[in-house]
């Protein structure tokens, strides 16, 4: 299997795909399930789209008009507003049960919207024609959803801010929250621009994940029938999907999970904890059927992954539920005396844990109390999450991801780290252009290289965004955060924060590299904070710091590189892609910053209890907060050797292991299709049930399985022209009504308005009548 990770960190050049050397010929061997049995090219019926050059070429258009203007006052205009609505929406999102990220779909949709409404209504004559220089284009719209979607996610910082004050009583000053929340969100975006040429404009970086948006694109931009009858599809999926979440998100709750054992046994604890879903840290969800589009596509659209990716992610779901009950109803870490689901701390006796009874006044753990106290508990099927993501490679995916790539794309990974030698530093030091602020930014690329990505080459008449630029966004940023760490108190002394830079360096260029391939960005934030507890032991609060930079930074670099990919699809230039990126997360971070302080004032009460409500949790900050202290202050104690919670640091060596028998047997073995599975994903969707809303997984694969296999193996042709516009209409219908839903009935405006309680709402407890569990 071959997950390339090319190039090299240069400023110029782009690596011939010809050396890209892979260890299979194709993911459509003679036998397998996706088999195409004619060129993908051809106008058959039985085209199948079987690599990532067919799909980027065929599912979007490659054509470019560079007469199409980004920088004009509606763009600016409709991306700060949208910014200033994604900030917002991303932060309430962060408070509720089940984490929910706001969709590309819904931002390329409200911008289309409000676009064509201002070209409308504005007139086209004297001084306003500069504000209406005409029809509103796809440059525009991929200049606002860029934007928009760096603004559009809840910063770490908030959530390191939200956890000082919600359970050490500690607020920080205002002006460096904020500045901690810049240094925080742009140290990544230096870093990932860096890497460019290796993670970006290569085909094999797919970024599938986005392939929605650029076919909605093309099918409200680009003229001619197919465009049309697109467009037609994606307004009646939109339309339907838009009236239909009324139903399942405030009407008909049942629809979130509709489970016949739950119904069948209501008052079964065991059948709650298996089959139950519906509610925050209910149960498994095992065969409940769920009708509600925001819960099966939450944060990745089941439309878009690579079906090889969704075999892994199957695999490991079946096992997650398999080690989940077996460790419970065996009483594994004693898991009986807590919850099933949770993320928090207890007592042995199954009491939440007081953190604040073992610190000291500089939020130190100190020895005598922790002896008064006891050492901490957590729920069994956390330590399991724990585990896989140090086996796979997944929220910390590294163990396995780190194998798995040096065993299946060695030649790849190699090439990727030559900028490393000496001779291409000295190339690159004498190629820099330290006058930043002068450079022309075009690149000397062959241009009748066919090897090229056919999308790149259309961007190589546009200047670039140099690597010094992004150089200087870095060094920026590293120069604030040294200054925010010892202002603040932070407790983490300037080499932790090094150390912390540098784990996220490596990091993103094997996790982005899994990502850009398969469309699954692992969570590595349990490692980090391993990594963390380790070096700076007894300081929880240092802790939260080092995960802040070591973590914060990867994820902050997919998003970017995600993004400019949008832009290289959508022929944006680069210089228009750092703007918008830059602005929507400067505006985003202080939204995000003003939207936590005022959530945590009005629900403070609700934030802190164990299950929250069904419209507000604390999940995200208990679990943050939980990690910090059992890695930060209490890791000698509770994962050494000899200690309870050994085999979580243990099980990231077993990692390293994981994938070789599958190599092996792919080498001696070919046509078994070990090729087929990647270790990584499966070892982290092991531990995948551990919280929040979890009855949409059946429904998730039955869909995902529809559409990459049977839609893309029996109808190419309807597969290449609507799948993916099929996909952006739902959840771009589904946001808008999730967002309207949400200050109009939900509360996040002020007082909820639930639906009056009836069989198909049961307001009074777990929505698919499940027991409710203490």
């Amino acid at each position: 299997m071959s997950l390339t990770s090319v190039g090299a960190i240069c400023e110029h050049t782009v690596p011939n795909e010809k050396a890209l050397r892979t260890s299979d010929e194709s993911f459509d061997g003679k036998g397998d399930v996706e088999t195409a049995t004619v060129d993908a090219d051809s106008d058959s019926e039985e085209g199948v789209l079987s690599n990532e050059r067919d799909i980027a070429t065929h599912i979007i258009s490659v054509d470019d008009d560079s007469s199409l203007n980004p920088w004009t006052f509606r763009a600016f205009f409709i991306g700060l507003g949208l910014s200033t609505f994604g900030g917002v929406l991303a932060e309430i999102y962060y408070f509720k049960p089940q984490t929910v990220l706001v969709s590309l779909m819904f931002l390329a949709v409200v911008s289309y919207i409000l676009g064509v409404f201002m070209e409308t209504v504005i007139p086209r004559r004297g001084l306003l024609r500069y504000l209406n220089p005409g029809p509103f284009n796809k440059k525009e719209n991929a200049f606002v959803v860029i934007m928009a979607s760096a603004s559009a996610n809840s910063a770490l910082g908030t959530e390191v801010l939200a956890v000082q004050r919600l359970y050490y009583n500690i607020t920080p000053n205002a002006g460096a929250s904020v500045f901690l929340l810049f240094s925080s969100q742009l140290l990544g975006y230096g870093i990932g621009g860096m890497m460019r040429s290796i993670l970006l404009y290569p085909s094999k970086m797919l970024y599938p994940g986005v392939l929605p948006l650029l076919s909605m694109f093309d099918a409200l931009y680009e003229g001619g029938m197919t465009a049309r009858k697109k467009l037609r599809a994606f307004y009646i999926v939109f339309t339907a999907i838009f009236f239909w979440e009324l139903f399942p998100e405030w009407i008909f709750p049942l629809l979130t999970g509709l489970s016949i054992m739950c119904l069948a046994a209501p008052n079964n604890a065991a059948v709650s904890r298996v089959f139950g879903g519906t509610n925050g840290n209910e149960g498994l969800g095992l065969l409940s059927i769920c009708f509600d589009w925001q819960y099966i596509s939450p944060g990745v659209n089941p439309m878009t992954i690579p079906l090889k990716a969704q075999v892994s992610n199957l695999l490991g779901y079946l096992l997650c539920m398999v080690v989940f009950v077996a460790v419970y109803y065996n009483n594994i870490w004693k898991a009986q005396n807590f919850p099933f689901l949770s993320q928090l701390l207890f007592y042995e006796n199954g009491t939440q844990y007081n953190q604040t009874l073992i610190l000291n006044s500089n939020y130190e753990v100190d020895p005598t109390l922790l002896a008064e106290q006891g050492v901490p508990y957590y729920s069994s099927t956390w330590i399991v999450y724990l585990l896989s993501s140090n086996l796979a490679s997944s929220p910390n995916a590294l163990a396995a991801t780190f194998t798995h790539l040096l065993l299946w794309n060695w030649d790849d990974m190699r090439f990727a780290w030559s900028w490393m030698s000496l001779s291409s530093i000295k190339k690159t030091c004498a190629n820099f252009d330290w006058k930043f602020w002068r450079a022309d930014g075009m690149r000397t690329q062959d241009v009748d290289d066919e090897d090229i990505d056919p999308h790149y080459k259309q961007m190589l008449k546009y200047p670039d965004a140099p690597n010094s630029w992004y150089f200087v966004v870095f060094l920026v940023a590293f120069v604030i955060a040294l200054v925010v760490l010892y202002k603040t108190d932070s407790t983490l002394p300037w080499w932790g924060f090094l150390i912390s830079l540098l784990l996220a360096t490596v990091s993103i260029l094997f996790f982005c590299a899994l990502a850009a391939i398969t469309g699954l960005m692992f969570i590595i934030q349990p490692f980090v904070q391993m990594i963390g507890g380790y070096l700076h032991r007894g300081l929880p609060v240092a802790n939260m710091y080092f995960v802040l930079y070591g973590y914060n930074t990867v994820s902050q670099a997919y998003i970017l590189l995600r993004d400019l990919k949008i832009a290289q699809y959508a022929k944006l230039p680069p210089r228009a892609a750092f703007t918008a990126q830059i602005l929507g997360t400067l505006l985003g971070a202080v939204l995000n910053y003003i939207m936590m302080n005022s959530i945590i004032d009005n629900q403070r009460e609700i934030l802190l209890s164990v299950q929250g409500t069904n419209i507000w949790s604390g999940q995200q900050p208990q679990m943050y907060n939980s990690q910090a202290i059992a890695w930060g202050g209490l890791s000698q104690e509770l994962f050494s050797a000899g200690q309870i919670y050994q085999w979580v640091p243990l099980a990231y060596v077993l990692g390293l292991f994981i994938p070789v028998p599958f190599w092996v047997i792919h080498r001696y073995w070919p046509r078994l299709r070990a090729d087929y599975l990647y270790t990584p994903i499966i070892a982290y969707y092991i531990g995948w049930l551990c919280v929040g809303i979890n009855s949409a997984n059946l429904s998730y694969f039955a869909v995902a399985f529809l559409s990459q296999w049977w839609l893309r193996t029996r109808y190419p042709r309807w597969f290449a022209k609507y799948n993916y516009i099929v996909g952006a209409a739902l959840d771009g219908g589904t946001q808008v009504m999730v967002f309207i839903l949400s200050f109009a009935v939900q509360g996040a405006g002020g007082t909820s308005h639930l639906f009056t309680t009836w069989w198909g709402a049961n307001q009074g407890g777990n929505y698919d009548h499940c027991l409710m569990l203490n």
